[in-house]
């Protein structure tokens, strides 16, 4: 147990992607002007906690194990396929949602008289700012963490 919570990267890691969503709580507050807690739980907006959060392990990972290692190799896999996956098919899927919100709302009288479906949630997936902005929030997060011990 006590290897497990001295584990810095992963507490590195989990850090960053906590930092990363109180981030995304804290923009759209200034976007916005309103406070919407249900953002600390989202998949989607700016950063990208899930980029955040493999760039710093991958940055950990080659800080403690060397850039040249099995280790990092797989965790800079790891972290290409969770980053193009978020702007790629999470994507999509949050367009798709969109769209059918829409077309709902056009056929609302349909649906007047039934069961109204409930809204598909749309912010799945992330642009590719969102996700650049998170990986390098993730590589900076690692780097000072470990500057720091």
């Amino acid at each position: 147990m006590t290897e497990l919570l001295s584990n810095q990267v992963l507490w590195t890691a989990i850090l960053a992607s906590v930092f990363a969503q109180l981030l995304k709580l804290f923009i759209y507050y200034l976007v916005e002007r309103r406070w919407e807690w249900e953002r600390l739980a989202e998949t989607g907006g700016m950063p990208s906690s899930h980029s955040a959060t493999v760039a710093a392990l991958a940055t950990g990972v080659g800080i403690t194990e060397g850039v040249g290692s099995a280790f990092f190799a797989i965790a800079v896999v790891l972290a290409i396929i969770v980053m193009y996956d978020a702007t790629g098919i999470r994507r999509a899927a949050g367009l798709h949602a969109e769209r059918l919100n829409d077309l709902f709302e056009e056929f609302r009288a349909v649906f007047e008289h039934g069961p109204r479906p409930e809204p598909l949630k749309e912010l799945l997936g992330h642009t590719y700012l969102e996700v650049a902005v998170g990986a390098l929030l993730g590589i900076l997060f690692a780097v000072l963490s470990f500057a720091l011990v």
